[in-house]
């Protein structure tokens, strides 16, 4: 996926496991939008299914070295069965490799239940 193209407009669905990844290399990194991967372990539901959604490239100009990212809108079920709300960097490669909601009805629920969703900030602990 090349940076300089329109941000993609694909609704993705990531595991635990692939949300602790990301968050993983996004703190690796030092991207600015990450919970890091100890916060989605203590909190994140083991077998839940959240949902990633771009909005905007977001780019460290006083870090030449690390490439553009997807300012990704995130969805993260927790542990408790609630939804927040929260930002994840994400590199485009890492995100094309994401599966891709093409059901309109999962689409729609997920729309649902990010309209009701707090924020991580609003929910509680953030590190």
């Amino acid at each position: 996926m090349n940076s300089d193209q329109p941000v993609p407009r694909e609704l993705k669905a990531l595991d635990t496991a692939s949300l602790i990844g990301l968050e993983g290399r996004a703190a690796g990194l030092g991207l600015n939008q990450r919970l890091g991967p100890a916060w989605a372990e203590a909190h994140a539901a083991p077998d839940g299914t959240h949902y990633l959604w771009p909005a905007l490239w977001n780019g460290l100009s006083h870090r030449p070295d690390v490439p553009r990212q997807l300012r990704c809108e995130l969805l993260i079920a927790l542990r408790g069965g609630e939804r927040v709300r929260g930002l994840l960097d994400v590199l485009p490669d890492d995100f094309a490799r994401l599966t891709k909601v093409t059901s309109r009805d999962e689409g729609m629920r997920a729309g649902r239940l990010w309209d009701r969703a707090r924020s991580v900030r609003e929910w509680g602990p953030a590190s």
